[in-house]
């Protein structure tokens, strides 16, 4: 515990600026004191005093958060968040040490891309997450709706025509307004609405998960362009066993949170990192991560640009459908 917590009280002084140095500490550590991340690097070959810089970093196979209790050190978990899947598909389950660090990470990254959640009456159109519980993304719309401080607002699951008259309503006031959907919730909603939403900023946070035929981003936001009007479409990135999003604002690119870096792997070789531009399998560094593994080695294919931005172009080997952005592109 009292490395976790000399770890937080550096976090949000050392990203900004020591980014590297930070991601190598903690690296050090949590091989040394995560027991299933150890006993991977000794899997490998591979000890903490090897690794010299951040390309280095051997990565954790996210399907050790199906298996095992990812975690440094001791500690007694005060939540815990599953991924979404199909009925009989083994789910990740991510431990948190601290809800409320979960929290105020979401906060701070969803404040350095919108603003302050004051600003806004925060909607939601994610009937899959509630109904899996113990949801990441919900845990966060409850806090970012709760520090919006607006009495309108909330969770709708198939009352569309009420979703459309209190968006409506809340687009009268002088509060921005914004929706958090999932992709065929937010077809729903295009066959529902009998009139525009101008104005209105809506963040897709994933496809159709089985529910609707898959369509390409560029297919799905014309649709809802067409049916809702001037509304400017955004795109989360996140999952269960990140603590820390990205957001793309309008377009193909992610972005990732000061406490995020993308990196591309190379498919026949996990060790090697693709030079930029290149194609391969995502590895995310997430620095907010410090109770369990800040070293993903995620089942996304992807791109990274030079300024960090990364695109999400589908998943490796027909991997499982997983709860995070996975619209085709």
């Amino acid at each position: 515990m009292r490395l976790i917590n000399s770890f937080k009280q550096e976090f949000l002084k050392r990203i900004a600026g020591d980014f590297e140095e930070f991601s190598l500490a903690l690296f050090r550590a949590q091989g040394a004191e995560n027991a299933v991340y150890a006993q991977y690097l000794k899997g490998i070959g591979r000890t903490v005093d090897s690794v010299t810089k951040v390309e280095e970093i051997p990565f954790m196979p996210i399907e050790f958060f199906k298996y095992h209790e990812v975690k440094m050190g001791q500690w007694n978990a005060e939540k815990y968040f599953h991924s979404s899947g199909t009925t009989g598909m083994r789910k990740s389950r991510h431990l948190i040490e601290k809800l409320s660090f979960y929290e105020q990470n979401a906060r701070r990254i969803f404040t350095a891309f919108y603003g302050d959640p004051s600003e806004y009456t925060v909607f939601a159109l994610l009937p899959s997450y509630q109904e899996q519980g113990h949801s990441s993304l919900i845990a966060m719309v409850d806090y970012l709706m709760k520090e919006s401080g607006s009495s309108a607002g909330g969770y709708y699951l198939n009352n569309y025509d009420q979703l459309v008259q209190d968006i409506v309503n809340a687009m009268n006031s002088s509060r921005k307004v914004i929706l958090f959907g999932v992709g065929y919730a937010l077809l729903d909603l295009c066959e529902a609405c009998k009139e525009p939403l101008d104005g209105l900023t809506i963040i897709e946070t994933g496809g159709m998960k089985g529910r609707r035929e898959e369509l390409t981003k560029e297919e799905f936001y014309s649709i809802m362009k067409d049916q809702l009007g001037e509304i400017c479409i955004d795109s989360e990135y996140g999952m269960t066993e990140l603590l820390s999003q990205a957001y793309s604002r309008g377009g193909s690119r992610y972005y990732p949170a000061d406490s995020m870096r993308v990196m591309v792997r190379d498919i026949n070789d996990p060790f090697s990192i693709v030079r930029t531009g290149g194609t391969g399998g995502l590895n995310i560094i997430d620095l907010a991560n410090i109770h369990s593994c800040a070293f993903i080695e995620t089942k996304d294919l992807g791109r990274c640009y030079a300024d960090g931005s990364f695109e999400v172009l589908g998943r490796i080997d027909n991997s499982e459908i997983r709860g995070c952005n996975l619209l085709v592109v």
